[in-house]
């Protein structure tokens, strides 16, 4: 039996639902807006949130209010169908990869109340108990590139794991430093992006610098091109892939079969497209870890439990969201001990 057999059929009942607005003024430069799901059916609450990064379409969405058709009584699965005929954006985003993150906060809120209306838990449902996760802290270093917050958080955590965001300014003897610590378990390429703030052009010169000066991390999303493939073509079993991965299909797709692949369940949109692509790398002998989008409510839990059951020992880019902030102490360590509720798909 699929993953997606074990909770596909479970009886839905939606009343109404809520929309709330959570923020954070995370930079000077970066107001993180996200948009949190409330499904409210049978006297329960189901739960998920929206981490499309464009500010205003959450302002559009909370302004519209729940206007959306999804009373009534369904499967999760035949409520999936009908979510995926409904306009989600009105207008469409400009990037559509925000179609499958809206989706993907509707769908989980759908998962934790038909859960929660039947009694169990995501774990029980599909017979996997949730382990600790270990995780790694995503950060950039900046332009020009600097170490210090990077120290900071070493200074306070020894043992603490990172992934970076790479560029064309790091340098050999940068290189050289992060990897005397010891401490950096994956490069971010992030090589397929395109308008947004984080683009960063192919660097064949760069992607030589980091295979070579960091023979142990990971290597992701770099972009290929004439150029840097080549550079790759020995370190291949490195690389590994998140912004391009949204299906099995995509998996698939790939130049080379990958070691591991960053499941970030939001790009997946679906239960099911998620649960299919676990699937897939279990029966091929892909590696998975998990990935976040700035979530600032329960998002974050949503996929800190997923590590848990599916990928609990890979390099999960799933940190506590204070991570995200200053460094400062008395934060949890990894690995991170996960607490489900008894019902649903939320952590406590």
């Amino acid at each position: 039996m699929s993953l997606y057999d074990a909770v596909r059929d479970l009886p839905l009942q939606i009343d109404d639902y809520s929309l709330e607005g959570l923020e954070l003024q995370a930079r000077p430069e970066f107001l993180r807006k996200t948009t949190v799901v409330h499904l409210h059916g049978a006297g329960e609450e189901g739960i998920g949130e929206d981490v499309t990064y464009e500010a205003a379409e959450h302002d559009r969405l909370q302004e519209r209010g729940p206007t959306l058709p999804l009373t009534g009584d369904w499967t999760l699965h035949t409520f999936s169908q009908h979510l995926a005929t409904q306009p989600l954006f009105d207008p469409l985003p400009e990037r559509l990869v925000y179609l499958d993150y809206r989706r993907w906060a509707f769908e989980c809120a759908a998962l934790d109340l038909a859960l929660r209306q039947a009694g169990t838990s995501l774990g029980e449902a599909v017979g996997r108990e949730p382990r600790p996760i270990t995780f790694v802290v995503s950060m950039s270093l900046g332009e020009p590139p600097s170490t210090e917050r990077f120290r900071s958080w070493l200074d306070l955590y020894p043992g603490l794991r990172f992934k970076l965001d790479a560029n064309s300014e790091w340098t050999d003897e940068l290189v050289a430093e992060l990897a005397g610590t010891g401490a950096v378990d994956s490069i971010d390429f992030k090589g397929h992006y395109q308008g947004t703030t984080v683009d960063t052009p192919p660097d064949a010169a760069l992607y030589r610098r980091v295979a070579a000066g960091l023979p142990e991390a990971w290597l992701e999303d770099p972009a290929l091109t004439a150029e840097t493939t080549p550079v790759l073509e020995p370190h291949r079993d490195r690389v590994t892939w998140d912004a391009p991965i949204h299906s099995v299909q995509d998996i698939e797709a790939l130049l080379w079969p990958p070691r591991t692949v960053n499941v970030k369940p939001s790009r997946f949109g679906s239960i099911e497209r998620l649960f299919a692509a676990y699937d897939y790398c279990e029966v091929h002998g892909i590696g998975a870890y998990g990935g976040g989008q700035w979530e600032l409510g329960p998002g974050r839990g949503h996929i800190q439990l997923l590590a848990a059951l599916f990928h609990p020992d890979t390099p999960n880019d799933v940190a506590p969201r204070e991570f995200n902030l200053a460094p400062r102490p008395g934060l949890p360590e990894s690995p991170l001990r996960v607490e489900p509720r008894a019902t649903g798909f939320l952590t406590r």
